[in-house]
């Protein structure tokens, strides 16, 4: 068992917290280079903003590159899991709120 394995052991439910640490740890120091992109396309985006897109953009990147994840597969199942669905969208929409164009 290597240390990646290792720490992927610890789970909340179905869900790995190692996962969900380096998504947001990694967003977040990456954060003012991502801000400066944005600022070049004339895009004001702040780090709270990054912070809520950063799961609703997991699950488009599982999707788009077909990796099943728990959390892929309860959004994509059209018969069940209406609180992650309403969660995501709530998401997406918290992270476009003050978004300037």
């Amino acid at each position: 068992m290597n240390i990646v394995e290792f720490l992927r052991q610890y789970r909340i439910g179905g869900f790995s917290i190692f996962d969900f640490a380096v998504a947001y740890g990694g967003f977040f120091l990456l954060s003012p280079i991502i801000i400066k992109i944005f600022q070049k396309i004339h895009v004001n985006m702040a780090l709270a903003n990054i912070m809520w897109l950063i799961l609703p953009l997991s699950i488009a990147a599982h999707v788009i590159f077909g990796n099943q994840t728990p959390l892929t597969k309860m959004f994509l199942n059209p018969h069940d899991y209406y609180f992650v669905k309403i969660l995501i969208i709530f998401m997406v929409y918290m992270g476009l709120r003050k978004v300037v164009w």
